[in-house]
């Protein structure tokens, strides 16, 4: 009976505050003075008890004075309306289906209010339109923003919350309600608490003047920018839920731009932001506008922050204003990714790591994400946040607006040289071709701005990284990526790496892909991600000048050095295998032979497919014709070098691998099994040259031989051998065309010199070796037969032959040339 008094009682307040004394009398002042009985009112309705709390709170909100012992009053009644459901006549009225059939029973302690609002957030299908717009008055009448004590239910769910994590905070402050948000999916939060809180956020994020802090920071803004009028006035023409939208809109502003939100301002539209990007139902605009996506797309996406992502990733699949409205948030988190609460919780440990100086800027400016995606792969990078950055990535590459610092820099060129180009790799792909070609054509001024080059340049760095941010390469390679690297981990371009190593296993697209993904990183070699990232200090230590196009050259000159790391060595070593595969992967032999392979190779050129290799057959060509000394002087030095390394290393000459692969696991097995190639395996072939049965290994061997008679310096046995000789007896003969391997044969010849044992047996080793290679293998030419006689043992025999021969002729020539001539004056005389 006493509980039925006193619900009456309050109900009778509700209609008319003067039946509540102590209100009336604490409030008498303060109503007069901000005019809330004004006499044109309908009498019903100034004596409400929410007309009186809405005018009062709104001279609160301006800044205006109101007595304490009125606001101690207002607290109660305010209190009082969240506490009980049935003191509002409009909840009532509005929302008596909802109740019966969602929150019967549960009365007392803003049981039933909070059941609704969990109906109207969970499914809004099931709340009519009124019974929303009495709970959203119902807010407002009592403001619970401004003091969470206000709702009872949220204020018990979260005492124990509010204890530890906001005890720094008074109690009653708005801030508590900020500090809650927070801490929303922490270890600090309980789950009652985050259910009616996010009830609650629901309905303060769709009234701006709901969230007291915002509203008293952004007023003057709101009314300057978003004409807004006073805190219980509404415009139709700016809707409450329309202002935060105004506001953020000016908040990321440039100063170009114009008008611009203060900083104060600014901070907090951008603290709700954070709040909203946790939940897509604390958005009201996205929710409203992506309602059927989120049903078609995203309904199994249940865990926190799933649905944004889930939106983004279906982002070309979106209806129209839920694609803006996405890709409107997308483009403003590049900005700010510090929105991305969740994200940013994720990436703490390496935030405070490695990016903090970045962090603590009040402008983001995309500064934030770019260090988070440069450091990846540091060992301190948790999963959740390494999966994060790479969504992040993932979604940049779909339009080139949502990554900040490359629209900002190059928006101006992607309207002049790309337009109607809207995906990011599409406008990266039509800015590099630009560059490439004022670059190839030495353009006087290059059409892509400076500050674009060097963005653009950041964006296909970042791009090597994972194959999914390169989608033709991996829509192209999808199912040999499942057949050959289904267990190798996407990021730090595992996958590419995984492509390359079975390239000859791959489907025909995928491996033309991969091929013209290789020749894009031998000419610019900053490209290749796993290089890079391998020989990251050897670059520092012996490249630290050299230009990002001759890296590998740099790397390659240096590869033997004694503190050449052996990773790095290794890796140098793939990718010398690669270039030697094709002419078309070593850009500095191409430049170099550009006129020797149509020259003397046209036939291998014609048979040749693009993007295929030619599997060293090119090479091979222009080896032969550097034995015959045929080359041009700068295509003979590249030669040079690449025989010197294959010599050393089997594995760099793919020809011989090929044709040889059976010989050199039955011969030479332990040879190639060593650690470290020097050149074991290409001798332990030579030695064994009468073993060999198969024809096209053989012609391989004998073609190493003839190279070998050319220059001495492309058989390191033999150059090893008999390096003190050439030091002591051929100093002053330069080397090539076969000069040094003439002189340390005369002194083999040359009683009077005394060559080092070692040298002399290799040396004799070969002059046998060249006797069965001449048998084997005749001359193919005259400059082939004449190496061949200016390198056999019996060459001065042969060369005085050959002279008497000349002679023999010589005299004969003349014996004829006398007796015609005498003829001839014969027959004139007559």
């Amino acid at each position: 009976q006493c509980r039925d008094a006193l619900t009456t009682r309050q109900k009778l307040i509700a209609q008319d505050y003067k039946v509540s004394y102590s209100l009336a009398k604490s409030c008498k002042s303060d109503l007069k003075k901000y005019r809330c009985n004004v006499e044109n009112l309908p009498r019903s309705r100034e004596a409400r008890l929410s007309y009186l709390l809405m005018c009062l709170e709104s001279a609160v909100h301006r800044g205006r004075q109101v007595s304490s012992e009125c606001q101690g009053e207002m607290l109660d009644y305010r209190r009082m309306l969240m506490e009980d459901f049935s003191l509002s006549p409009e909840i009532i009225l509005s929302c008596r289906g909802e109740i019966e059939h969602h929150c019967s029973g549960l009365h007392r302690k803003g049981r039933t209010l909070h059941c609704l609002m969990k109906v109207v957030r969970g499914e809004k299908g099931n709340v009519g339109v009124n019974c929303q717009q009495a709970l959203q008055t119902l807010i407002q009448e009592t403001d619970p923003g401004a003091d969470y004590r206000i709702d009872r239910a949220l204020n018990e769910a979260c005492e124990s919350v509010i204890q530890t994590a906001c005890k720094h905070i008074r109690s009653g402050d708005p801030m508590i309600l900020s500090c809650l948000m927070e801490h929303l999916y922490t270890e600090k939060m309980v789950e009652d608490c985050e259910h009616r809180l996010l009830e609650l956020q629901y309905f303060i994020s769709r009234d701006w003047k709901l969230d007291t802090v915002l509203y008293r920071k952004c007023q003057g803004d709101a009314s300057r920018l978003c004409h807004t009028h006073g805190w219980n006035e509404t415009s139709e023409l700016m809707p409450p839920g329309a202002v935060f939208s105004c506001l953020y809109r000016h908040a990321y502003r440039t100063e170009e731009q114009g008008r611009r939100l203060s900083r104060e301002c600014r901070a907090e539209v951008q603290r709700i932001l954070h709040q909203r990007a946790m939940d897509v139902k604390l958005d009201p605009v996205l929710q409203d506008k992506c309602m059927i996506d989120l049903g078609k797309w995203c309904s199994e996406k249940t865990e926190t922050g799933q649905e944004l992502e889930c939106l983004q990733d279906h982002l070309d699949d979106l209806v129209s204003d839920c694609r803006d409205i996405v890709g409107n948030l997308t483009e403003l988190e590049s900005e700010d990714i510090q929105i991305e609460a969740l994200l940013m919780r994720a990436c703490e440990p390496i935030i405070q790591s490695f990016c903090h100086e970045v962090a603590d800027n009040q402008i983001d400016s995309g500064d934030l994400m770019e260090c988070l995606i440069q450091n990846k792969h540091q060992k301190e990078m948790n999963e959740k946040c390494a999966i994060g950055v790479t969504h992040f990535q993932l979604v940049q590459m779909k339009d080139f607006r949502f990554s900040y610092k490359f629209k900002m820099a190059c928006k101006e060129d992607v309207l002049k040289l790309c337009p109607n180009i809207k995906k990011k790799v599409d406008v990266v792909i039509c800015l590099s071709t630009t560059v490439r070609n004022d670059t190839l054509q030495d353009a006087k001024e290059h059409r892509v701005s400076l500050k674009c080059r060097k963005q653009l340049r950041v964006e296909e760095l970042e791009m090597t990284e994972d194959i999914r941010l390169e989608p033709e390469l991996y829509e192209a390679c999808k199912s040999d990526i499942k057949n050959y690297c289904q267990n190798v981990p996407y990021g730090n371009a595992q996958i590419i790496e995984c492509l390359k190593e079975v390239k000859k296993q791959l489907s025909t697209r995928c491996h033309q892909k991969v091929f013209k993904l290789q020749e894009t990183e031998m000419m610019d070699p900053e490209l290749d991600y796993t290089l890079m990232r391998v020989c990251k200090q050897m670059i520092k230590r012996f490249c630290p000048e050299a230009d990002s196009k001759n890296m590998l050259q740099c790397l390659k000159q240096n590869k033997n050095s004694e503190v050449m790391d052996p990773k790095c060595k290794q890796m140098i070593t793939k990718r010398q295998i690669t270039q030697n595969t094709d002419y078309r992967l070593n850009p500095v032999l191409r430049k170099a032979c550009k006129a020797d392979i149509p020259k003397f190779c046209q036939n291998i050129l014609n048979r040749a497919k693009d993007d295929t290799e030619l599997e060293g057959q090119v090479i091979s060509c222009l080896k032969l014709k550097y034995a015959d000394q045929r080359l041009s002087p700068d295509c003979e030095d590249q030669i040079r070098v690449i025989i010197q390394e294959s010599a050393l290393d089997y594995r760099l000459d793919p020809q011989l691998q090929m044709h040889c692969s059976e010989e050199i696991s039955n011969l030479c097995a332990e040879e190639a099994a060593a650690q470290e190639q020097t050149g074991q395996v290409e001798e332990c072939l030579k030695v064994n040259l009468l073993k060999i049965k198969t024809e096209t290994c053989k012609k391989e061997v004998l073609n190493m031989l003839k190279e070998s008679k050319a220059d001495i310096f492309v058989d390191p046995v033999l150059h090893t051998a008999c390096a003190l000789d050439i030091k002591h007896h051929c100093a002053a003969i330069p080397p090539g065309r076969g000069r040094q391997m003439s002189c340390l044969m005369e002194a083999l010849e040359d009683k009077r010199v005394r060559l080092q044992p070692e040298c002399k047996k290799r040396l004799n080793d070969r002059i046998e070796m060249w006797s069965y290679a001449a048998k084997v293998a005749p001359a193919e030419g005259f400059s082939d037969l004449a190496m061949q006689v200016m390198t056999s043992p019996s060459k001065n025999y042969i060369l005085s032959v050959i002279t008497v021969g000349i002679c023999v002729l010589f005299l004969i020539g003349l014996m004829c040339g006398r007796i015609t001539k005498r003829v001839t004056r014969e027959l004139k005389d007559r």
